[in-house]
C-alpha cells in the first residue's frame, strides 16, 4: 500500500456527492468509487456496482462473499465470486472482513460509480464517470487491466488496444492476454456467470502471468 493511502475505500478522495447522472442519483444508495492497493499491479474494472457494493461501498462485493452473506442468499450467486478468485491467487487475505477485503497488488473499480438495479448504465453515464476511471488508471499505473464482463472489455479494449472491436468479445477473450498500448489486458467473464471450467482456465492463465516477468515483458513505464 502506498504510504499516503490511509484507507482502501476511495483512497483518492473522489467526489462523494457527484450529481452528473440525475437518473442514477435517484436509484443509487451510495457512490462506489475504487477500492484497494494504490500500488497495484492488477486493476480490475467492472461495468457497474453490484447490489451489495451499492449498499457497502466496495466494488465487486457479492452476496456469496463471507459465510453470513452466503447463508443469507445463496441464489444471488450461482457461480464463484471475484473475492474467491483473488484468494486463490493469494491476492486477497481470506481472513479479512467480507465487507473490507484486504487486497495486495489489486485495485477494484467500475466504469460507472452508481447503480440502477433495473438496467445497465447508458453510454452517457459511462462517459460521465470516465474522468474518475482515467484518474485511477493514471495514478495507479498498473501492469495489467482486467476487464470483467463484455462492457468493460469493449470500453478498455477500444481505449487501450489496437485489436479490432469485433475481436474483443467474451467468452472468446476470457483467460487470454491482449497486448495493448501501455497495458496488457486479461479479460474475464463475470465470475458469477462463469462455469467451473472457465474459472479454472482463468486462474491457470493468470497464475502463469503472475509467475512470468510480466513487468519486463510489457515494457514497464515509470510510476
Amino acid at each position: 500500500m502506498d504510504a499516503n493511502q490511509h484507507t482502501r475505500a476511495n483512497p483518492y478522495g473522489m467526489d462523494e456527492d457527484c450529481r452528473n447522472c440525475p437518473a442514477l442519483c435517484e436509484t443509487r444508495n451510495r457512490i462506489v468509487h475504487g477500492y484497494g492497493d494504490v500500488g497495484a499491479d492488477f486493476l480490475f474494472v467492472g461495468e457497474r456496482p453490484t447490489a451489495r457494493a451499492d449498499d457497502v461501498g466496495v466494488p465487486f462485493l457479492s452476496e456469496g462473499d463471507g459465510d453470513e452473506a452466503e447463508n443469507e442468499n445463496e441464489n444471488e450467486n450461482d457461480g464463484t465470486t471475484l473475492r474467491r478468485i483473488l484468494e486463490r491467487l493469494a491476492l486477497c487475505d481470506a481472513t479479512s472482513p467480507a465487507d473490507r477485503p484486504t487486497l495486495e497488488k489489486v485495485y477494484l473499480t467500475n466504469l460507472t460509480r452508481c447503480r440502477d438495479p433495473e438496467r445497465p448504465p447508458a453510454d452517457e453515464e459511462i462517459g460521465n464517470c470516465e474522468p474518475f476511471l482515467n484518474a485511477e488508471i493514471r495514478s495507479i499505473n498498473p501492469e495489467v487491466l482486467v476487464p470483467v464482463g463484455e462492457r468493460a472489455l469493449e470500453e478498455l479494449g477500444t481505449e487501450y488496444t489496437t485489436t479490432p472491436a469485433e475481436d474483443l468479445s467474451l467468452p472468446d477473450a476470457h483467460a487470454t492476454t491482449i497486448r495493448g498500448r501501455g497495458f496488457a489486458l486479461v479479460p474475464m467473464i463475470d465470475p458469477r456467470e462463469q462455469t467451473d471450467a472457465q474459472t479454472q482456465a482463468w486462474l491457470e492463465h493468470f497464475a502463469e502471468l503472475m509467475a512470468s516477468d510480466y513487468r519486463q515483458t510489457k515494457g514497464r513505464r515509470e510510476r
